[in-house]
């Protein structure tokens, strides 16, 4: 596969996990809302916030992998 493809499929894979982790994270956060206490709901916004990127670390990989 070369680069540029790798890249789209890469693009595409990006995107559609953006899309998944964002409905699940926004309907995770809506359920603990009511429960949470406004320190609560800080710690979850703050590790919702950051954790997206960890699990994407090996598609970058292979994107950016000569051919």
């Amino acid at each position: 596969m070369n680069n540029r493809t790798r890249k789209a499929v890469g693009c595409a894979g990006l995107l559609a996990y953006m899309a998944v982790y964002a409905v699940l994270a926004a309907t995770l956060g809506a359920y603990l809302l009511p429960i949470l206490p406004f320190w609560g709901e800080l710690v979850f916004y703050a590790f919702a916030g950051i954790i997206w990127i960890f699990p994407l670390k090996p598609l970058f990989g292979w994107m950016n992998r000569s051919a």
